[in-house]
């Protein structure tokens, strides 16, 4: 089987044989897929890179003092509810 991996792909294995977690590109790629199979693949840290923005948003608010809390919260909601139940 021939296998045509992407640069990325292709560096990513490269810098694994390189920093001595496997003997070969081989032995990295059999890893990796084996994880995947097995489930037991790490998330790797780019996987949330979607979220940056939302945390961005939270750490000003919060640095704004644009916080709740937790009895504000707790007692909006209540009322929220409240409004629902008829």
């Amino acid at each position: 089987m021939t296998v045509i991996l992407s640069p990325e792909q292709q560096k990513w294995l490269e810098a694994q044989v390189a920093a001595g977690r496997f003997s070969s590109v081989e032995a990295a790629a059999e890893a990796a897929i084996g994880a995947v199979m097995a489930g037991h693949a790490e998330i790797e840290a780019d996987d949330l890179e979607w979220a940056a923005p939302y945390v961005a948003a939270a750490r000003a608010d919060v640095a704004h003092g644009d916080v709740l809390t937790r009895d504000e919260h707790k007692a909006r909601m209540a009322a929220r509810l409240g409004g629902l139940k008829r």
